[in-house]
């Protein structure tokens, strides 16, 4: 693989072959971009503490940054907004990037510049669509299209909007385009958990939140988060939580 460079914080590796760890540079995150290929999604992943086994999973054409964590955390203003070792769908501006950066053509002194700052402008990419757009997760699933990601997307935030709602899933399933089996399958492949297990920790989170933030009865605040019925309210919150919500309370408030 070809290895550029760009500063003490960062390098870049591009090409096939084998790639191997700069753990000894303090360069422990890294983003692995896969270009794609006929009946395969360009993808993005993000791993920290990359072992030589993640970064040659797959040892065809490939781009790896390898970073400190200090230099994500500084431009990402935060944290990065991928989960590790999750697979992502590659927007297509961002592959053009790295694309430019392993077909570069110039002359080793105007290719390295060149390829240097196009590896600064694809991590800078990288975060910015992270924090302004999101990324789509490539679901296990391999009939799972990026568009229907995208709507299992839109469901997933559909449900952190309206949660306060009576949700059900044939009304997730009309108002984001997919039919109530894709929705169930292609949830619980995207996400790890049910719909109804993403409704009711939506709701329980919430709960908690209001448990603390305001000093409305147990009961009222269940029946704002979509409990008729106190027993089950306390239930699923001790489930969730494992206290009751008047212990919850008082241990939080007390701390």
């Amino acid at each position: 693989m070809d290895r550029i460079i760009v500063s003490p914080e960062m390098i870049a590796l591009v090409g096939p072959g084998m790639a191997t760890p700069a753990n000894d540079m303090g360069l422990t995150t890294a983003f692995i971009l896969g270009f794609g290929a006929v009946g395969q999604a360009a993808s993005v992943r993000l791993v920290y503490q990359p072992s030589q086994d993640d970064l040659n999973e797959d040892q065809g054409s490939r781009l790896i940054l390898l970073l400190s964590p200090d230099a994500c955390v500084r431009v990402a203003d935060g944290d990065v907004a991928l989960m590790p070792g999750v697979a992502y769908y590659l927007p297509a501006p961002l592959r053009a990037i790295a694309l430019a950066i392993r077909d570069c053509s110039l002359h080793d002194a105007a290719a390295i510049p060149y390829r240097l700052a196009k590896s600064i402008e694809l991590f800078c990419d990288l975060l910015r669509v992270g924090r302004e757009d999101g990324y789509v997760p490539i679901g296990q699933d391999a009939l799972l299209s990026r568009a229907d990601s995208e709507r299992l997307l839109a469901a997933r935030r559909l449900i952190e909007d309206r949660w306060a709602e009576k949700l059900t899933l044939d009304g997730i399933a009309r108002a984001c385009g997919l039919n109530r089996a894709k929705l169930t399958r292609g949830f619980r492949d995207m996400f790890g958990c049910t719909v109804a297990d993403a409704i009711t920790t939506q709701r329980l989170d919430r709960a908690g939140a209001m448990l603390l933030a305001t000093e409305l009865p147990v009961s009222s605040v269940g029946y704002r988060c979509g409990y008729l019925n106190n027993a089950s309210f306390t239930r699923a919150f001790a489930r969730h939580f494992g206290v009751a919500p008047t212990q919850y309370r008082a241990h939080r408030l007390a701390a």
